[in-house]
Parts: structure tokens; sequence; C-alpha cells
């Protein structure tokens, strides 16, 4: 007996939110970070400058909407809705929510500004805030399900275990941009340590995680063809551990006052630089790692699914990492490669998004695994055709 839901149950609006899972905020975490990858090429061409700004009032459109459609489906299907939580996939992605949101909150830095002025930062800062106690959330409460109610198994563990660990880490990024446009206040002085903080509740479990993934490959070898993509997901929580210890540096000198501010400021600085050449240097080989691992699949054929939305945005903030750290050494290496990584995110969301556009049409890539039978759970729709 299949299992397949009829995609002419699916097109109907009332499907459509009752099927809407939280991996969808991956594609706003995919279009997000191109924004703000391509408006950090070098050269600044107004074209680019242009395409970007419109891919990030596009991508705050898409967040609405992926925002409204999940929150109906928890007050509308709210029972349903709530089997999430012991799925030990699906419930992963809730940390592409905050993901998703940050992307946005960099965009009123790195766009708004030059329409708002003052106002961006504050709705920036203010939408910081609501992010980091998100990324908090994901990062404690995802994991406690894991320990006391999902069912988990190494051969079956993939990257996307990293999801809700790493939001903590962007958002810290995220601070260091923000930061400097807040001058040397209390609040600046706040959030530049409540970064570093998140920095850590982020990237030192996702260090953990990665030697897991490692032994799980060694052990059990590549996942299957359909979660093949998750190998690019180790890009995540080195690409954002490096920015984040990036922008947190720079952005010390603006929070910090005093000779002793100076001092920790100059630390900090020198700290964020070399930390994030020593992640850049490990994610590289995760990198090649992704793309191998790949190119094996492809000889058989990847099967789409929404999971491809990992090619995007663990490249993008390895990119952004990249580009930065050329900025920070003045060494065009870093400059070349961040921009041929950038070229290669772009190539992946183009790819992406014309893949995801007839799924999300006839209504096949509307699909709550949490709804099936691999939970024991049952829902109105599989019940209807079994």
């Amino acid at each position: 007996m299949s299992l397949s839901i009829p995609f002419n149950q699916l097109v109907r609006p009332r499907e459509v939110v009752r099927q809407f899972t939280p991996n969808w905020f991956t594609a706003t975490m995919g279009t997000g970070i191109l924004a703000l990858a391509l408006g950090l090429l070098p050269g600044h061409l107004p074209v680019i400058a242009r395409l970007a700004e419109s891919l990030w009032w596009f991508n705050m459109v898409l967040f609405a909407l992926c925002s409204i459609l999940y929150g109906a489906r928890w007050v509308f299907y709210f029972d349903e809705a709530r089997r999430i939580f012991g799925h030990g996939t699906m419930c992963m992605f809730f940390g592409a929510i905050p993901m998703g949101l940050i992307t946005i909150v960099n965009g009123f830095i790195a766009f708004g500004i030059a329409h708002w002025g003052d106002a961006a930062v504050r709705i920036a800062a203010d939408l910081w805030w609501l992010d980091a106690v998100m990324a908090l959330a994901c990062g404690w409460g995802v994991p406690f399900l894991m320990f006391t109610r999902q069912d988990h198994a190494l051969e079956r563990m993939t990257g996307v275990w990293l999801l809700p660990i790493v939001a903590a880490e962007v958002t810290a990024g995220s601070a260091g941009l923000i930061i400097p446009h807040l001058g040397a206040t209390a609040e600046a002085r706040t959030m530049l340590f409540i970064g570093y903080g998140l920095w850590a509740t982020s990237v030192l479990p996702a260090l953990g995680i990665l030697v897991i993934l490692f032994l799980r490959l060694v052990l059990h070898k590549l996942p299957g063809p359909d979660m093949a993509v998750t190998s690019w997901l180790a890009l995540g929580p080195l690409g954002t551990g490096a920015l984040g210890l990036l922008t947190l540096g720079e952005a010390a000198g603006h929070a910090l006052t005093g000779e002793a501010g100076a001092t920790l400021a100059s630390a900090a600085h020198g700290v964020g630089v070399i930390g994030a050449a020593i992640l850049w240097g490990y994610g590289l080989w995760w990198w090649v790692i992704a793309m191998l691992a790949t190119a094996y699949h492809l000889r058989d054929g990847l099967p789409f699914n929404m999971g491809w939305w990992g090619f995007t945005f663990p490249l993008g903030v390895y990119s952004v990492a990249t580009l930065d750290l050329g900025a920070e050494t003045g060494l065009a290496m870093y400059t070349v490669l961040g921009s041929v990584f950038v070229v290669l995110l772009a190539g992946f969301w183009t790819l992406v998004t014309l893949r995801t556009l007839p799924g999300v049409y006839d209504g096949r890539l509307f699909d709550a695994p949490c709804l099936s039978q691999e939970t024991g759970l049952r829902g109105p729709v599989l019940a209807s055709i079994a």
C-alpha cells in the first residue's frame, strides 16, 4: 500500500496549511544568505547590488508567508502540528526559523540603513533580541526532546542534527554586524558578550556533533540518496563559527571603551581572525567531502526534495566568512575563493528554486512526515487512502 498523498488534495489551501512544516524556512535561509553574499562581492557592481537588495525584499515576503502558513497550522491543526515534537528529523527544522529570520535582520543593516537610517538599526536590534530567544529555545529544547521523546540511532544520524544547534551561532554573528551601529552603549556591550555566549552554546556542541557524524560515516557509510544533501550541513557551524568570531572581534572595538576595553577589543580582534582561519580550514575539509559525496550519489541520481535547500545556506555562510577573511587579512586567496563560492551558491540557489516551484504548484512538496506511519501516527489524509 502506498502512503503517497494525492496531489489534488494537497493543492487545496487547507491541505497546504495542514501539511506545512518548518523545513520550508530553509528556503528563506538560502534566499537570505544569497542576498547577503551577493552584496559582499568585490567590485560592488550596481546591478549585483540591486539584485541582492531585491532578493532581500523577496525574502521578507517569503518569510512572512511561511510564518503565516505555519502559524495557521498550529491554530487550525494543533493536535497534528504538535506531533512534530516526536519526529526525529522534522523537529530539527525548528532551527531554520530563527536562522531564516536572522538573514532578514542582517539585511536591515546591509540594505535598510540606506533607506531608513537609524530606524533600520533599531528594527534590526529589536528583531535580534527576539531571534536570540528563539535560537536558544531551539538549541536547548530540541536536544532535550532528542534525549527524552524521540527515537534515534547512530546509523540514522545525518547532518540535520546540527540545525537546532547552529541557530545560536548564526545569531551571534549577526550581533557583530549590529553593534558598530549602536555605538559604545550599554546595549552594545551587552549584545557583544551575549553574542560570545551564543557562539559558545552553539559552536562547541556542533563540533562534538561533527565528531559523531564522522564516526557515523565511517561505520555506516554515506546516507541514502534522499538524505545525500545533508553532507553540506557540516559547513554551517564552521562557516558561521568563523563569521561570528570575525564580526564580534570587529565589533568589540566599537562597544568597549577605556584602556581596559581597548585591550580586550584588540585581543578579540586578533583571536577572531586566527580562530576564523582555523575554522575555515576545517570547513574546507568538509566542503571537499560534501562535493565528493554529492558526486558519488549523482551516479545513480539524486531525488529532489526540500532537503536540497541544504545546498544553499551552509555554503552561503562559508562564502561570507571567506570573503570577510579576505577583507581582514588582505589575502587575495580568500577573496577569490569566496567569490567562487558565491557563484556556486548562486547556481545552487537557481537550481533548487527551479526545482521547488513545480513542486509548490502541483502540491507534491507539501508533505508532513510527522503525519505518516513512520512515527506510528496517522493523519486524516493517510487514513482516508488506507
